[in-house]
């Protein structure tokens, strides 16, 4: 009996102590959640630490972000991307780390609208509200829709052969995304497609490799490409997972990894919409803009060019979409938190990478203009040219074309401008640059795989739209020089010239599908279509001088795409 009494005493103690340690286990998530939660620390921005406190070391924000990431630690599904105009700028692409990092998912729409105001701020705020300004066309009423309508940009091209696209796809190696062992790999909210053998379709490859399978000879892009839009909308969407400075260039860029493996170039917002370039500046000091880039982006598509890769602008947390997913130490040590209680970084680079040019937030919310890379130069590998009308770089020294006014003869009797497209397409790239006002354009790229019968790049637009009071003229000696110019270019800038088809409102109404809305202030727009009055007197003097037949290369005519011969 004594025992049995002893034996229920065991069992009722056995049972509390485990019933104690339940309400343990329970209570212990509660209070740690508790003590770390909104009202432990409250400061002015959505930082991960106080002002007043010292950030977290890097070896406890590369823990805490390795707990909470649900990524594979390594991956077979990227191809490594690069957005360079020097192969040695890749070394920066293929020596990212292959493990994604954490990242918290980007802030939400509600999230954006309560971002408190800045008040007592007169002036343009230095990072806007998304789409502020937007004012949508009146349906049917697109001028874009309307030119794209044109036959002018209906134009059909030569029969893609095996040699004339950049990638050939073999259809029996499938893009797996179990590969990575995740699910999201793609764009969210998507379903996966597969085929009937199981395997994942084409369709359900992410935009960033389908815009690379599309390269061509020809353009980068199709003109009614639907992949092109997707892919703007998911350089705006897509969770950042990792964050690196990229190596070269003057000014700093940050190259951003996504959740869909997919890399951008982002360059950060360094001046308002407002700010001219200042009159004392030379061109290779000017800022690089970042509204540039999305303009330089658009203006490309409506001449229809398409030599410029997809950018799209971005407001980016500082704080969660750079700082705590970047494993730069370079970089991670340069942030800091100003008087005015914004967070703040600067990197490291050539020009404007100190205290003192520190790129800050409102209060860690900056706009950035993101551009898709290009595929790696190790799958696809690039030329670099030195442009024939390259500046001096120099503040006293002048360049050869500006002192010679036959230096185009000279170019003319060069390989590759001696043959081909080559010359034409410079004189492209030159009405492109003169309607930005960019005076920054010392070399340009072509992939190497289709030799000297392919068009040129048209990469690093940043310095462009800095002066709308003041047209450079000598941008447009090389027209001057040459007078040469492609019958659909031509025929393109009459089109644009006209009130229908206005340049500046074709540019407004493209402009307003950027996150980034308003890009350019009127000033600018008003300039696009005064540059284009003079590019189309410089080509009509040339044409009043030497004769139509002369000047004007008539590319329309079937097959005439890249095998037109360079006049002497």
């Amino acid at each position: 009996m004594i025992l049995f009494r002893k034996f229920r005493v065991l069992i009722l103690m056995v049972f509390l102590v485990a019933c104690t340690m339940h309400i343990m286990i329970d209570l212990l998530p509660k209070l740690e959640k508790r003590a770390t939660g909104p009202g432990a620390g409250n400061s002015g921005c959505s930082c991960s630490h106080r002002p007043s406190e010292e950030p977290e070391s890097w070896g406890k924000q590369r823990a805490r972000a390795g707990a909470e990431s649900g990524w594979p630690n390594k991956h077979t599904l990227r191809i490594l991307q690069d957005f360079s105009n020097e192969p040695s700028s890749n070394l920066t692409s293929l020596s990212l780390e292959k493990v994604t990092g954490a990242a918290d998912r980007a802030e939400g729409p509600q999230r954006r609208e309560q971002r408190p105001a800045q008040a007592g701020d007169g002036q343009k705020h230095f990072v806007q509200e998304p789409g502020a300004g937007r004012r949508a066309p009146a349906p049917g009423s697109s001028r874009l829709s309307a030119l794209f309508q044109h036959p002018l940009y209906k134009t059909e091209l030569p029969a893609l052969t095996e040699d004339d696209t950049l990638f050939n796809v073999n259809t029996d190696i499938r893009f797996n995304p179990k590969a990575a062992e995740n699910q999201d790999w793609h764009s969210e909210g998507n379903e996966e497609e597969y085929t009937p053998t199981g395997e994942p379709s084409a369709d359900a490859y992410p935009n960033w490799l389908k815009f690379h399978i599309g390269i061509n000879r020809y353009e980068l892009y199709s003109r009614h490409n639907p992949v092109i839009d997707s892919l703007l909308k998911d350089l705006v969407s897509q969770r950042i997972t990792s964050v690196a400075m990229k190596s070269g260039g003057t000014q700093l860029k940050l190259i951003m990894t996504f959740q869909n493996y997919g890399q951008a170039l982002f360059k950060p917002m360094k001046q308002t919409r407002e700010q001219e370039t200042p009159p004392d500046f030379f061109y290779f000091s000017d800022f690089e803009r970042h509204n540039a880039e999305i303009a330089a982006f658009h203006l490309d598509r409506i001449l229809d060019f398409r030599r410029v890769p997809p950018v799209a602008g971005r407001l980016v947390n500082m704080t969660k979409e750079i700082r705590d997913v970047t494993r730069d130490k370079k970089l991670w040590r340069t942030f800091f938190i100003s008087p005015a209680n914004n967070i703040c970084f600067y990197g490291e680079c050539s020009y404007y990478c100190s205290t003192e040019h520190a790129l800050c937030g409102k209060p860690d919310q900056i706009e950035g203009s993101l551009a898709a890379f290009l595929p790696d130069l190790a799958l696809a590998k690039r030329k670099t040219w030195r442009n024939p009308w390259r500046r001096s770089y120099h503040k006293r020294k002048k360049a050869e074309w500006e002192v010679d006014p036959d230096y185009c003869e000279e170019v003319k009797q060069t390989p590759p401008y001696d043959s081909g497209t080559r010359l034409l397409d410079i004189m492209d790239m030159t009405i492109f640059d003169f309607l930005m006002g960019n005076m920054d354009r010392h070399h340009y790229e072509t992939f190497e795989k289709f030799g000297n019968e392919t068009f040129i790049i048209h990469l690093d637009n940043g310095r462009g739209f800095g002066k709308h009071s003041h047209d450079e003229i000598s941008i447009l000696v090389p027209l001057n020089q040459c007078c040469r110019v492609k019958k659909s270019t031509h025929l393109r800038l009459q089109l644009l010239a006209k009130e229908e088809h206005k340049l500046s409102a074709l540019m407004e109404e493209s402009l307003l599908g950027d996150r980034l809305s308003p890009v350019l202030i009127q000033p600018h727009l008003e300039a696009l279509d005064r540059r284009l009055r003079l590019v189309l007197q410089v080509l009509s003097d040339c044409i009043e001088r030497e004769g139509y037949d002369s000047v004007v290369e008539d590319d329309l005519a079937p097959g005439a795409a890249h095998t037109a011969h360079s006049r002497r």
